[in-house]
């Protein structure tokens, strides 16, 4: 039970990849059935006429062979194939057919010999167990059984996702931060031969450098020096992945969470300092306009009848502006603006405008 707790913490644990020494591919299989047609060629002119049922058994074994060596790409499993096809040819084959089952075990032993590597990618090859060199993309041949191509690597840029839940800021605040990181492998000996899974090795390495970060920095800094903070964590990555032959280009922060009553009580601080700046723009305004009165009124005081007329202005853009509604205003206003004389001048002036119309019309009725 002791142990299997002390397990259970450990969250890194190795696990089983399935190494191989080559790529079964189609010019593989191109390759296999260019060998096992060769073979029944030269069996059938040596031998006489092949029985059908010979030709057709012995291809089955021949794609059973190229199957298996897709899915285990060992030169162990090829020795292994190569063994019993000739057992089987023995014990099951009545026949005797040795140049097709020679010619047959060449081509399974050669067939992986020819390799594609992508235009993307960079392939490792040892022999014997040691670095030999990196191949470039294009077909290239590896001598069976003691090459080995290891792994093709991508040299594209590769975008990781990361995160840091819980971590907790400077000041104490728990947050959940979700990063992305983008990087590339610029060195793939480095790659394979340094660090035994390089995608899992940044993956962590930069969770890791993500909390240092957090812990480093308060929250405010947190949420508005998001680039600060990125460029932080880039150059410690960098500094880190450069002996594995893997630059980081950028870091960029996708999401960060903070908890729901912190969020409230920023949103009502914030809410807060904008109300605090709009009363003091508007209390700025007002003074401007106070002094932009103060002004006009120097001006009102030397010249009285700018003034009455302002305030005859005043008086009729409010009638205007309501109509079919009562204005009241104080009688001083009125004696100060003469309204009264005004509006009765006004209505004389009307009257007589009337009484002239009406006596035209009276002259040249009777002059008809």
């Amino acid at each position: 039970m002791l142990r299997k707790q002390t397990f259970n913490r450990i969250k890194n644990l190795p696990r089983y990849t399935l190494k191989k020494d080559f790529t079964f591919n189609v010019f593989s299989f191109l390759i296999l059935g260019i060998f096992f047609t060769a073979g029944v060629l030269l069996q059938g002119f040596l031998s006489g006429s092949l029985e059908a049922e010979l030709i057709a058994q012995t291809a089955g074994e021949a794609v059973f062979s190229g199957i298996i060596l897709t899915m285990l790409p060992l030169w162990s499993v090829t020795i292994v194939l190569i063994i019993s096809i000739w057992v089987s040819m023995l014990f099951l084959v009545q026949t005797p057919l040795y140049i097709l089952f020679t010619i047959l075990s060449a081509g399974i032993l050669f067939s992986p010999s020819v390799q594609i590597i992508l235009e993307w990618e960079k392939g490792v090859l040892l022999r014997r167990g040691k670095f030999k060199t990196v191949k470039s993309s294009g077909l290239i041949f590896i001598m069976p059984l003691i090459d080995r191509l290891t792994q093709k690597i991508d040299t594209r840029i590769r975008a990781t996702d990361f995160s840091a839940e819980k971590s907790l800021t400077k000041d104490t605040v728990p947050v959940h931060v979700d990063a992305l990181a983008f990087w590339l492998i610029w060195d793939a000996q480095k790659a394979v031969l340094e660090v035994e899974n390089f995608i899992e090795a940044v993956t962590l390495s930069a969770q890791t450098a993500l909390r240092a970060s957090i812990g480093k920095n308060n929250l405010s800094t947190l949420l508005t020096d998001r680039a600060f903070i990125c460029n932080e964590i880039q150059q410690i990555l960098d500094e880190k992945t450069n002996p594995w032959g893997i630059t980081i280009l950028s870091v960029e922060f996708t999401d960060i969470i903070i908890p729901d009553n912190l969020e409230d009580a920023m949103s009502r601080v914030a809410q807060a300092e904008r109300e605090k700046e709009a009363r003091v723009i508007l209390g700025a305004a007002e003074v401007e306009i106070a002094k932009k009165f103060e002004e006009a009124s120097k001006y009102y005081q030397k010249n009285p009848t700018a003034l009455h007329l302002r305030a005859m202005n005043m008086a009729y853009e409010g009638i205007r502006k309501n109509n079919n509604s009562m204005m009241v205003l104080p009688s001083s206003a009125l004696d100060s603006m003469n309204l009264g004389s005004i509006t009765g001048l006004s209505a004389l002036h009307q009257v007589d405008s009337v009484k002239r119309e009406m006596e035209n019309k009276e002259t040249k009725g009777g002059n008809r």
